[in-house]
């Protein structure tokens, strides 16, 4: 038996059938040229023989009588066959249904009984290609962790014919073992919570007195911000990152910039075609990873900006210059913080989604934010392979929630950024079309820039 923390119990105790809480990835691959007809088949039955099975991969939550999610379970032997699974998708096999397939994955429950994780290879691509879809409950690690995770079973040689799986891969080590925290850093964290104040009044001087900060609950009501369904509907597509770096050094900003306005100008397209565009600017949640670059264990460990999208600004170039703005103001109160400081303040941005648990507050009151928006920059910069087929996308789903029915993430993948989209397949309709306005979105900005 191990303790849960309390930040991954609320993902197990704030499940439901409305809210599945488990962070997804959908992977394509570009077979070898010389793979026979049954690479799949056979890739498949080679994962099934990596029975050594890492702890992470092994733990669900523990159940005593009625009482649950304090520690957690490790099963000794596990169904490798439950968990790894193979499709084929029906013929004519086009991405739209890889899709639909993908969606109706992600919006079903994991097991808590056995471990909380599962993967999917699919195959039947009219293209030759093949997919893997995998989840990962919330509760055992972070998106950060997962396609960190996910690339350590990738490699950048064609010719490395070696079946790696994330379930066997060890955590990577440092050299340096981290104990238990004793007693006296548990007193000392403690301590530090008392520090908080001189962070406090600064944050609130930066906040009120300054305007540098963003401030949840000043968001416009949208149609996004509704109680969801559990059905979901995803939607991915990659873009040249040559495309995104060219805005970037035309308008002297960052690629995340980049990234928050092709995203602002297509949820004020999407918004405009449902006749719901609010007068005043969406406001976007923008997680922030705080792990170091070697930490892939479990867990979660993420931070909270809140940046304004200027989707009331009809001049694509105004409105990448206001996010710009909003994110670096932001930035720099929060860089400014100590690591507990930092949390207090992501814990103050995202705190009012518990508010969306009440009956009728959705419907009352203004949201604390309008959308998640994620830019997951931990992919490689050069093409990545397993066995030989190329990794060809790598899109990142995650988790809509009450009050915020779509999720945008995003990952650099070699040459290309991959978005990945998610929403409630009942309050957001025609997810898919979000595609073609971040397109046009990211063509608005280089005709402002030239570039």
């Amino acid at each position: 038996m191990e303790p849960i923390s309390p930040t991954d119990a609320l993902f197990l105790i704030g499940e439901s059938r409305e809210h599945p809480m488990h962070v997804g990835s959908l992977q394509l691959f570009e077979p070898p040229e010389d793979a026979g007809p049954h690479f799949v088949r056979d890739s498949y039955q080679a994962m099934l023989e990596c029975t050594d099975v890492q702890p992470t991969f092994r733990k669900h939550p523990a159940f005593f009588g009625g009482l649950t999610n304090v520690a957690w379970s490790f099963d000794k032997d596990v169904e490798l066959d439950y968990h790894l699974r193979r499709s084929a998708l029906p013929e004519p096999g086009r991405v739209r249904d890889l899709l639909e397939l993908a969606s109706r994955l992600h919006g079903s429950l994991l097991d808590r009984h056995r471990p909380l994780w599962e993967a999917h290879l699919v195959e039947g691509l009219e293209d030759g290609r093949y997919a893997v879809y995998t989840k990962y409950h919330h509760s055992l690690m972070d998106g950060v962790s997962a396609l960190r995770l996910m690339q350590r079973a990738l490699t950048p040689d064609p010719s490395d014919d070696e079946v790696r799986v994330p379930w066997n891969l060890a955590p990577r080590s440092n050299g340096k073992r981290r104990p238990r925290p004793s007693l006296l850093d548990r007193a000392g964290r403690t301590a530090s919570a008392f520090a908080l104040a001189p962070g406090t009044l600064r944050l609130a001087r930066a906040a009120l007195l300054e305007q540098q900060l963003t401030l949840p609950f000043r968001a416009p009501r949208s149609m996004f911000n509704v109680r969801i369904g559990g059905a979901r509907r995803v939607a991915a597509q990659s873009w040249s990152l040559e495309r995104v770096k060219a805005v970037k050094s035309a308008a002297g900003v960052t690629v995340n910039d980049v990234v928050l306005a092709m995203s602002a100008g297509a949820l004020r397209a999407y918004l405009l075609d449902q006749n719901a565009l609010p007068d005043a600017p969406l406001t976007a949640m923008v997680p922030v990873n705080l792990r170091k670059q070697d930490d892939d264990r479990g867990g979660n460990l993420v931070g909270t900006f809140l940046c304004n999208l200027a989707t009331h600004l009809e001049d694509p170039a105004q409105r990448l210059e206001v996010i710009s703005s909003s994110i670096r103001d932001t930035k720099g109160v929060f860089q400014q913080l100590p690591p507990v400081q930092q949390l207090a303040l992501s814990a103050f941005n995202i705190g009012g989604l518990f508010f969306g648990l009440i009956p009728g507050y959705l419907s009352a009151a203004a949201p604390p934010f309008n959308v998640v928006i994620s830019n997951v920059s931990t992919g490689p910069a050069e093409p990545l392979y397993w066995r030989g087929a190329r990794l060809d996308g790598n899109y990142p789903l995650s988790i809509p929630l009450d009050g915020q029915a779509v999720n945008i993430t995003v990952t650099n993948n070699a040459d290309n950024l991959d978005f990945g989209l998610v929403g409630c397949r009942r309050s957001v309709p025609h997810l898919q079309r979000l595609l073609a306005h971040l397109e046009n979105s990211l063509k608005d900005l280089e005709r402002a820039f030239g570039a």
